[in-house]
């Protein structure tokens, strides 16, 4: 086990971590509503307080906050959390008013929202493309060269030789698809289809639970199945496809995060796991400290993080306009104004009760709450 990184390297970590996403996220809503007519009154990078800044030509005020937690695009006509047209909107000039976000068309408004939340996914694909072309791709094939006593594998009867086909109902193409599947699931029961011989055969798997502590003394949960690869395979990256490894990866990234969500709201995984700003700010400065390349993997998983988040149905989100975008499109006319009003309220609500509470969790992940409790006691 190493030190770990000291407070200041955490906190420069950390800004480097999401200073950069929370700009290229707002950057993604300021070039689609510029494409567009629409103009920028501020763009910033953290909230609260302006500590620098400046005015461009425009008349777009870039500026930082102090608290590096998020960022804004505010554009003309934003008289309202939601976006809706309102009594100081209508009270505009026209000219003024056409260059507001509320005067576009359905179809840019939802263009400009989702613009954000795709750079960011963008950005990931981007980094994950280069790390294909510079490492390569795994193709090991999902051939089973060891089974270890005692494990899972073993009681459900599989062999070294056995080429996995499906596990869980999903395809096997290559031995890194069975750790994919299974190191999320611990604990859970599943059926692997693979062939020995030639010979079409099925199993019941119970997948067992491992516990792995890092070398900066964090501890993980992943599921344990108990089997070995043959040589490890790994092919070289064209820079046409380099995209698509790149797509494909960013992808089944999000797709473990929708099962581990599900998971947490199923009860098969603890609510302790979620965790908020001060563990990324603490897991930043230990990718930092351990090289550039763990960094930069850290900043995709993070972008992804925040594009995937940001689309979800939740109002103040982007996801929770785009849902009221796709209402106006069914109705063929705006939600009620004191419908989205009361729906906002409802989402800051949640945002912040979340952001308390995985608060809450990061502070207890560092051992806040113990040693309270042993001062009291």
């Amino acid at each position: 086990m190493i030190e770990s990184p000291g407070l200041i390297f955490t906190v420069i970590a950390f800004l480097l971590v999401l200073g950069p996403l929370v700009f290229v996220h707002e950057l993604g809503h300021y070039l689609a509503g510029r494409w567009f007519g629409v103009h920028a009154e501020a763009f910033s990078v953290g909230f609260g307080r302006e500590i620098a800044g400046f005015t461009d030509r425009r008349g777009t005020r870039w500026q930082f906050g102090w608290l590096p937690l998020g960022g804004y695009v505010r554009f003309a006509g934003d008289m309202n959390p939601a976006s809706q047209p309102s009594v100081e909107w209508l009270a505009l000039p026209t000219s003024e008013r056409e260059r507001t976000f509320q005067s576009k068309p359905l179809w840019q408004r939802t263009i400009i929202v989702a613009a954000g939340p795709a750079i960011n996914l963008a950005l990931a694909v981007l980094i994950l493309a280069g790390f294909a072309l510079a490492y390569g791709e795994s193709r090991t094939p999902p051939v089973i060269g060891q089974v270890v006593a005692g494990t899972p594998a073993a009681a459900a009867g599989l062999q070294a030789g056995d080429r996995v086909r499906t596990i869980g109902g999903n395809a096997v193409e290559t031995f890194d698809d069975i750790a994919a599947y299974t190191h999320i699931r611990p604990g859970e029961r599943t059926t692997i289809a693979f062939e020995r011989a030639g010979q079409p055969r099925e199993a019941e798997l119970q997948i067992g639970l491992r516990r792995e502590r890092d070398r900066f003394g964090n501890e993980y949960r992943i599921g344990l199945v108990g089997v070995t690869a043959g040589d490890p395979v790994r092919e070289p990256v064209s820079l046409l496809r380099a995209p698509l490894v790149g797509i494909e990866r960013t992808g089944d990234i999000i797709g473990m995060m929708v099962e581990t969500l599900g998971q947490i709201v199923t009860g098969r995984r603890s609510i302790d796991e979620l965790g908020g700003p001060l563990r990324i700010a603490q897991v930043s400065g230990q990718q930092l400290s351990l090289g550039l390349a763990q960094f930069v993997g850290l900043v995709a998983l993070v972008s992804i993080n925040l594009g995937f988040i940001n689309l979800l149905p939740v109002p103040m989100l982007d996801g929770g306009h785009l849902m009221f975008y796709a209402i106006e499109a069914v109705r063929r006319r705006p939600a009620d104004p004191r419908l989205v009003e009361w729906a906002y309220r409802g989402g800051l609500a949640a945002v912040l009760a979340l952001m308390f509470f995985v608060t809450i969790n990061d502070l207890g992940a560092f051992g806040v709450w113990r040693g309270l409790a042993g001062l009291i006691g």
